[in-house]
């Protein structure tokens, strides 16, 4: 079924971009760019949805999504990206962290699912997922000691401990299903707040 959101698809590798634009062409409004450069003449108001490659040769993925947080543009951006998250990926301002290669369609329209559910939230809680997926992204790639080790991933830790505390009575409204798919039942702080969630509900 296709709807009004506007997906701008960027990776230097045309075959790549197109492939995901066939992916989702059906269900979105698509734009394509193959470079930064195109990336931000592409972009505006209109454009909802961002999956974003992080390395490219003229402008990087981190130098787009700099300009666009910049200009304030109200749109979601996921990197899509061949980069192995490390703990520099708890500087950026992405909402969700990809590894390409995507092989399954359906994972690529689920991310973008997931995306089009949270710019239905209010900013604390669209936060709150943001940096759930950072720590989703590190986790999946990181040893347990070495994220031990780091003070920039206990300070996120913390973060999220107290955005959990303050929307609490928000969570509780959230759509469950929408979080387990999106962080796959792992022990994230998302997953957490999904069985804190459950584990407050009242026995019916």
């Amino acid at each position: 079924m296709f709807n009004e959101s506007t997906v701008l698809i960027v990776d230097d590798e045309h075959a790549i971009t197109d492939l995901h634009a066939r992916w989702l062409e059906d269900s979105y409004d698509i734009r394509t760019a193959y470079s930064g450069t195109e990336a931000l003449e592409e972009i505006n108001d209109a454009v909802d949805i961002v999956l974003l490659d992080r390395r490219m040769p003229d402008l990087s993925g981190q130098e787009v999504l700099d300009e666009i947080r910049e200009r304030e543009l109200n749109c979601r951006v996921a990197m899509v990206t061949a980069v192995e998250p490390d703990f520099d990926i708890l500087e950026l301002g992405f909402d969700a962290y990809i590894c390409k290669p995507v092989s399954d369609p359906e994972e690529l329209r689920d991310v973008v699912a997931s995306l089009e559910t949270r710019s239905s939230y209010d900013s604390q809680v669209q936060k709150l997922l943001a940096l759930s997926s950072k720590k989703a992204a590190l986790e999946g790639r990181k040893d347990p000691e070495k994220l031990d080790e780091n003070e920039e991933y206990t300070a996120l830790e913390t973060e999220l401990a107290s955005l959990r505390e303050e929307l609490s009575a928000v969570t509780m409204n959230l759509n469950v299903d929408d979080l387990r798919a999106e962080f796959h039942g792992r022990n994230t702080a998302a997953s957490k707040l999904i069985r804190s969630s459950k584990d407050d509900e009242p026995e019916t």
